[in-house]
């Protein structure tokens, strides 16, 4: 199993690597630039309300999406029994989706415009839930090949249709917002079409029809899952909703955050991926009743390696880096790159839960998950309404740094209470130590007199080398891994 979560793990790094990096830092962040320099604040606008889609899109999918994979990956018999009703179930929830978007926006006080631009961006996460959905199916019967090539294929429409707006003097008008939306959609729309068609190839012809009593026993199974999605979904997008709203300026505020929060975001993927790979295996392994403690510590390693080496490294090259992307000057520079040196920070705990709070889920503790995510929620409201009004993005991204730390300490607890799980003393050290000698890298790098892009990548490169001579990523178990049958 740990073969093929390592040579998966590959095969999804490496394209969502070629494509994702570009699309965040290269399409996104171009958007967020031009569209900032025409129309200041129009990005910061779209930034909250795609936030506020997010926070409610828990009722779109009522955590059917994780029990799904969990389920499948133990059960695959089920696949063709439970498609056809949980397709028509997520339809009827869609609409109701739609109308909690107008009846919560109402509630707001969102303008004439921010309704139009709120109601594609619904329509979207309509079109995302169900290309999620199948790719759930895919992953739950460890088709992670077909499932990564679909995983970053609305990226990559996205990437073909904003290249040719934004370059290719098809338009003498500025780059408008409303045409990423649009983009979105039909990227979003021909992933879910593909990606259903590649699950259709699975059950076989299927019929559409609603079964009451089975959609409740589907909801009834996944609403531990929902609770946990929205909590963790308050407290990871609340902070740019709370921004735009709070603030006198809070559209420019939203818009000096994401600049920060686009490469925290480019970064999570790589955790999101680790989780969306170690679900399924945890699961299967769990009902097996097989050890999962290799396998833990093994993912735990390989993506601290990452996180550390990225999270510490960028915080020393903060300015640097939003200077770079996005030609910010004076104020808005020191403001942006200080929200994104705690973004960075912020990141490292991120990737925490993506191990042990999918091990947690994929182990049936959501009672306890759902405790820590509440924490967690009032944690993070709480301090944001103290500090966004005194700091502003800054403040948010503390806010963000406190509660994810939080969080991800509890879920470790929670592992070695729950699940019969050895604490491995000398991996833990070894990441410590890891720690330790990237921030000295990252800090020294800053007294050598050479270009910025030089120091970081020299730091990146230093940092990956201590990665292997340490132990953190040993090449002795990976070919033992690649050679197991």
């Amino acid at each position: 199993m740990q073969k093929k979560f390592f040579t998966n793990l590959v095969l999804v790094l490496v394209l969502n690597a070629l494509v994702k990096p570009f699309y965040i830092l290269g399409i996104d962040a171009e958007i967020l630039k031009q569209v900032e320099a025409h129309s200041p604040g129009s990005y910061g606008e779209y930034f909250s309300l795609i936030g506020f889609t997010f926070i409610l899109n828990i009722f779109l999918d009522l955590g059917i999406t994780n029990y799904n994979t969990r389920n499948i990956a133990q059960n695959n018999q089920l696949l063709k029994k439970h498609f056809s009703g949980i397709i028509t179930l997520r339809a009827l929830l869609s609409i109701g989706y739609m109308a909690l978007l107008v009846i919560l926006g109402l509630i707001l006080g969102y303008s004439e415009h921010q309704f139009e631009i709120l109601a594609i961006l619904g329509l979207n996460q309509i079109f995302a839930s169900f290309l999620i959905y199948f790719r759930s199916n895919l992953a739950g019967l460890l088709l992670f090949k077909q499932d990564s090539f679909i995983s970053v294929l609305d990226k990559f429409l996205l990437i073909l249709i904003c290249s040719v707006l934004l370059w290719g003097g098809v338009t003498n008008q500025p780059f408008q917002i409303q045409w990423f939306v649009y983009a979105q959609t039909f990227a979003y729309a021909v992933s879910a079409i593909i990606a259903g068609y590649l699950v259709v190839r699975k059950t076989g012809k299927i019929k559409l029809t609603f079964n009451p009593s089975f959609s409740w026993m589907i909801i009834k199974q996944s609403l531990p899952y929902a609770l946990l999605i929205l909590l963790m979904m308050i407290y990871y997008r609340t902070d740019g909703v709370m921004l735009e709203r709070m603030l006198p300026n809070g559209k420019q505020e939203a818009a000096i955050y994401a600049r920060g929060y686009r490469f925290f975001e480019a970064l999570n993927m790589v955790g999101y991926l680790f989780a969306g790979l170690l679900l399924p295996i945890f699961a299967k392994l769990i009902k097996d009743k097989e050890s999962i403690h290799d396998i833990l510590y093994f993912a735990f390693k390989l993506i601290m390696s990452f996180s550390i080496s990225a999270g510490i490294i960028s915080f020393f090259y903060q300015a640097e880096i939003i200077e770079w992307r996005f030609e910010t000057t004076g104020e808005d520079l020191i403001h942006a790159s200080k929200s994104f040196g705690m973004l960075m920070i912020c990141f490292i705990f991120m990737t925490m839960t993506y191990i042990f709070g999918t091990l947690l889920t994929a182990n049936g503790s959501l009672k306890q998950l759902n405790i820590a995510a509440g924490l967690g929620v009032l944690l993070n409201i709480g301090l944001n309404m103290y500090l966004i009004p005194k700091e502003g993005a800054y403040g948010a991204a503390i806010a963000s740094l406190i509660t994810q730390g939080l969080t991800a300490l509890i879920q470790i607890y929670l592992v070695f209470k729950i699940i019969n799980v050895n604490i491995n003393w000398r991996s833990l050290l070894t990441i410590s130590v890891f720690a330790g000698t990237v921030t000295l890298i990252g800090y020294s790098s800053q007294t050598m007199n050479y270009h910025w892009s030089i120091k970081y990548f020299a730091s990146i490169l230093a940092s990956a080398l201590v990665a292997f001579t340490s132990g953190m990523i040993s090449l002795k178990g990976i070919i033992r891994l690649l050679d197991n049958r």
